[in-house]
């Protein structure tokens, strides 16, 4: 006589109480009570599962799901606006970068003339890059004569509210030439 049991190379006696075979699943968790069997659980077993914890149902329940989801769209938010700062610290950059620019052309331009500037303010408007620019030239005396201080700072246009660039160079009073 063979049952389903003894078919499978074990004895009758093997059988756990709880109707399992001991069989157990990956991770090496053996099988609850009712699970793999259509027979609807017992009192006994529900009393288990209460005091393990375990549940006689496999699953999420819709509370841990939906705070899953919620977990998962403040990630994503998170990373969409650090992506959003990403773009816009990148036009920022751009516009510093184009500012040094267009300082470094006041001061070349300064120096390109070889005149010996006098002190004082100047200020003007230069395109770089497709973007329009203010400026303002201040020529600073030094304590030595033949050098002038230039402080170049850049703004975005219109007007003086925000600095993108500050330069400061010196320009020599050239000797005077002898024919």
């Amino acid at each position: 006589m063979t049952d389903r049991h003894s078919r499978s190379g074990r004895s009758g006696g093997d059988r756990r109480q709880d109707g399992s075979n001991g069989v157990s699943l990956r991770g090496g968790r053996h099988r609850h009570p009712t699970e793999g069997s259509a027979e609807p659980a017992s009192r006994d077993d529900r009393r288990k599962c209460i005091a393990t914890g375990a549940s006689l149902r496999g699953g999420f329940t819709l509370i841990e799901v939906l705070v899953a989801l919620a977990i998962v769209s403040i990630a994503l938010l998170a990373a969409l606006r650090a992506a959003g700062q990403g773009t816009s610290n990148v036009e920022a950059l751009r516009a510093r970068l184009l500012a040094g620019w267009v300082a470094e052309n006041v001061l070349a331009e300064q120096r390109a003339r070889g005149e010996w500037p006098s002190t004082g303010l100047q200020r003007g408007t230069q395109r770089q890059g497709g973007i329009e620019f203010a400026w303002r030239e201040e020529i600073i005396a030094t304590p030595n004569a033949r050098f002038r201080r230039v402080d170049i700072r850049v703004f975005a246009a219109p007007g003086e509210a925000q600095q993108l660039s500050h330069l400061t160079g010196f320009v020599v009073d050239p000797p005077a030439r002898t024919p």
